[in-house]
């Protein structure tokens, strides 16, 4: 059973997690490093998707309101309360959800083997923005992707902010990093049956909609980052360069809304 503690002290070491640092630094907890996920939602998911809680942190009242049954099912952790003041006083930023959970990490797949199982994935190239990013892992797993593939250069998906705008997808859906530089990644995909689709302004693209994407048993759509977009090297290694038609003289879509259309055209639905 979950212990409930009221904050009395904000200099103890158990609120390390919670207090206003480089997320980077819970990754040298021991036992593999910690996340921060937050609102009662994104927890309940993380919990369901069997990430396990090492703390809570919450607004008294969420005690026995929306967090009682994220607490019921936590196990014999610690549960720190205090008043909205208290806790942004703690985290440096005001606890619009209520609730944080610091939870441990849990090893990554490796790439093949989650392609193993995968007809469709989303390969990210360099995608710094958390916000972005959380997206991304939101409209894959609501539009029919498997899974997800970062390059080496993208930002955690389990940092805050991308859990949080994730809606905590992040935890449903598979995914991991691959190894090495462009285009060795495009051709670790085409050695393993995918047809590869870069989204890039360019001339000679193929139209969204065509039919020899929709047709592939295997294919991974390939987005950039944001501004400079994909690099010239991996756009040359795809099968197919893709670009969705615009209005208006708009030159292009956010890269998290360009992976909305372009997961939901060319997904399993």
């Amino acid at each position: 059973m979950a212990e409930i503690i009221e904050i009395t002290d904000l200099s103890i070491p158990e609120l390390i997690p919670y207090t206003d640092t480089s997320e980077r630094s819970l990754l040298k907890f021991p036992g593999g490093g910690i996340f921060i996920a937050e609102s009662p939602k994104v927890i309940r998911t993380a919990v369901e998707s069997g990430y396990e809680p090492v703390s809570m942190l919450m607004e008294t009242k969420y005690v026995t309101g929306q967090a009682r049954d994220i607490i019921e099912n936590a196990g014999n952790i610690p549960v720190y309360c205090g008043s909205a003041d208290t806790l942004e006083t703690l985290t440096g930023f005001r606890m619009t959800q209520g609730v944080l959970a610091a939870m441990k990490r849990r090893p990554l797949p490796s790439a093949d083997d989650i392609l193993a199982g995968s007809s469709r994935v989303a390969l990210l190239e360099n995608i710094m923005n958390q916000t972005n990013a959380g997206a991304i892992f939101r409209s894959a797993a609501a539009l029919g992707f498997d899974a997800v593939l970062l390059t080496e250069g993208c930002c955690d998906p389990l940092f805050r902010r991308s859990v949080r705008v994730s809606m905590g997808t992040v935890f449903q859906i598979p995914w991991t990093y691959v190894s090495g530089s462009s285009p060795d990644y495009i051709h670790f995909l085409r050695d393993r049956g995918f047809v590869t689709a870069a989204m890039a302004l360019r001339d000679d693209t193929v139209h969204i909609d065509d039919p020899r994407l929709a047709q592939s048993e295997k294919l991974a759509a390939v987005l950039g980052t944001e501004g400079d977009g994909l690099l010239a090297e991996t756009i040359s290694a795809c099968d197919y360069t893709i670009k969705i038609p615009m209005s208006h003289g708009v030159d292009s879509l956010n890269v998290a809304a360009a992976s909305a259309v372009t997961f939901w055209t060319l997904g399993r639905h």
